[in-house]
């Protein structure tokens, strides 16, 4: 199932994910599955099968024998039979060729090599055969001191990546806190020669410290100025419940004191605001418990809306007209995003000033991401703006600028994520798309780094010194790039 997930351009870890993944992407798809009695999961593919052939869009071609379960199960969704043993489907001569040819002599096969690695060896794992791998892990009731549960979760990642390194990252980014100390070490070596250098992670079950949930957004905290929001990254789970965790070691240190409705989006202003759209497009906004409020006279004095406020509820008036989907914020600028491909930006210097908009996709914008650049105009700072749509564009604009007319990358798969940070080689991007692939771009010096966690991959953010956070359902994970 990773196989077909891989080449459908989807992540799907279960095939309830995959036959999900295609109810929402209305591409034709034609799917094969040859001798589907011959499979280890047969039942589980059949019923797949039956799920998809439901959708108006897909076409599911199973060959089996007559008298397999598979065959059986598919029996009540009356499909288009072709019983190859008709003579109508037979060519006599070359069926008379292949016989001949099926009778000769066969040398005996040796046992295959990838059945001596041991399973409790990362080297020897990770440099063998996956689909082999794979399926002998699925069998074995053994964690093998946690190398079966890690693999298991990086799922489509070790069969898509070609070298050995990358699967050991792979492999190394979802092992839990429970496998053996060992293999950590083992697999940080294996893993050297990768564009990446594992900071931390945390995977769903961890205790030590606890797993902060499901990572659908993250954002950065830009308060540096209090002692809790310092250094730290705001982690938004599926029930709108903000954790503050560190973004050193992943350590929580509080949650916001209320939760948002489910989120889609987050972003953090430097007064402490924090900001998120939720399901239904809608932006709320809540002060993280670190921010000081007025009192005495001064709240007296100053008892209605801040301008940021102001600037908040402007911007909820521009996603009036379609819901809100992407979200970001800096020290000197807020943006927002809607599904009709319109992103709305405004400079946090002046308020009152209406927010600038440029229409940059064709249909929802589903990512955002803003860095401060070192230049200014007209004493106000400059900052450059990227968006992700669900066209599989990525654009960038400066709001004080036109927008650039070709897109700076393009794949035929939805952005999810983007992250946009300085880094000692200059202004860096990460972008996460629908097919699980995070690449990092370095522009100055035009190197690309990937990484695939294994997981659909929901949110990314930066740290302060560059680091990338990347956000799962069941992982998180923090890369330094080499």
């Amino acid at each position: 199932m990773w196989t077909l997930a891989n080449q459908l351009g989807v992540v799907a870890r279960a095939p309830a994910e995959l036959t999900a993944a295609l109810a929402a992407d209305r591409r034709p798809i034609t799917i094969v599955l040859p001798d589907l009695q011959d499979a280890a999961d047969a039942l589980v593919l059949a019923d797949m099968a039956a799920a998809l052939s439901r959708f108006e869009h897909v076409r599911v071609i199973v060959e089996a024998t007559a008298s397999s379960l598979a065959a059986v199960r598919l029996e009540d969704q009356v499909p288009a039979v072709m019983n190859l043993d008709h003579d109508q489907w037979t060519d006599p001569e070359r069926l008379a060729a292949w016989q001949t040819a099926r009778n000769k002599s066969v040398p005996l096969r040796t046992p295959s090599a990838e059945h001596a690695v041991s399973l409790d060896d990362p080297e020897d794992v990770c440099a063998a055969d996956p689909i082999t791998i794979t399926a002998r892990y699925e069998s074995s009731n053994d964690e093998h001191g946690g190398m079966r549960t890690a693999w298991l979760r990086a799922g489509q990642s070790v069969l898509r990546e070609p070298r050995p390194p990358a699967r050991a990252l792979a492999v190394l980014s979802a092992l839990g806190d429970s496998a053996d100390p060992r293999l950590k070490q083992h697999l940080t070596v294996l893993a050297a020669d990768t564009d990446w250098s594992l900071v931390w992670n945390r995977v769903s079950g961890d205790i030590r410290p606890p797993w902060p949930g499901p990572a659908l957004a993250l954002a950065l905290a830009l308060a540096t100025g209090h002692e809790v929001l310092a250094g730290t990254v705001l982690a938004a789970d599926h029930q709108g419940v903000v954790r503050i965790i560190s973004a050193d070691s992943a350590r929580a240190s509080g949650r916001l004191p209320r939760p948002f409705a489910p989120i889609q989006a987050l972003a953090a202003l430097p007064d402490g605001t924090v900001l998120a759209l939720d399901m239904q497009g809608r932006l709320t906004w809540q002060h993280s418990p670190a921010v000081r409020k007025p009192s005495g006279i001064s709240a007296l004095l100053d008892d209605g809306p801040t301008p940021v406020q102001q600037l908040i509820d402007t911007m909820s008036n521009h996603l009036a007209q379609a819901p809100g989907r992407a979200l970001t914020a800096t020290s000197h600028l807020l943006a927002v995003a809607d599904d009709a491909g319109a992103v709305h930006a405004a400079t946090l210097h002046q308020p009152a000033d209406q927010p600038q908009t440029a229409t940059l996709h064709e249909g929802p914008v589903t990512a955002l991401a803003a860095l401060d650049l070192d230049v200014s105009e007209d004493g106000i700072p400059v900052s450059l703006l990227y968006s992700g749509g669900a066209d599989g564009h990525v654009r960038a604009w400066s709001p004080s600028r036109a927008a650039l007319a070709p897109p700076v990358m393009q794949r035929p798969i939805p952005v999810t994520a983007l992250a946009a940070m300085h880094t000692e080689d200059g202004p860096a991007l990460a972008v996460g798309w629908g097919d699980g692939l995070v690449e990092h771009h370095t522009w100055n010096r035009g190197v690309t780094r990937v990484y695939r966690p294994g997981s659909p991959v929901r949110s990314l953010t930066a740290t302060a010194n560059g680091d990338l956070v990347v956000g799962c359902d069941d992982m998180l994970v923090c890369l330094h790039p080499r």
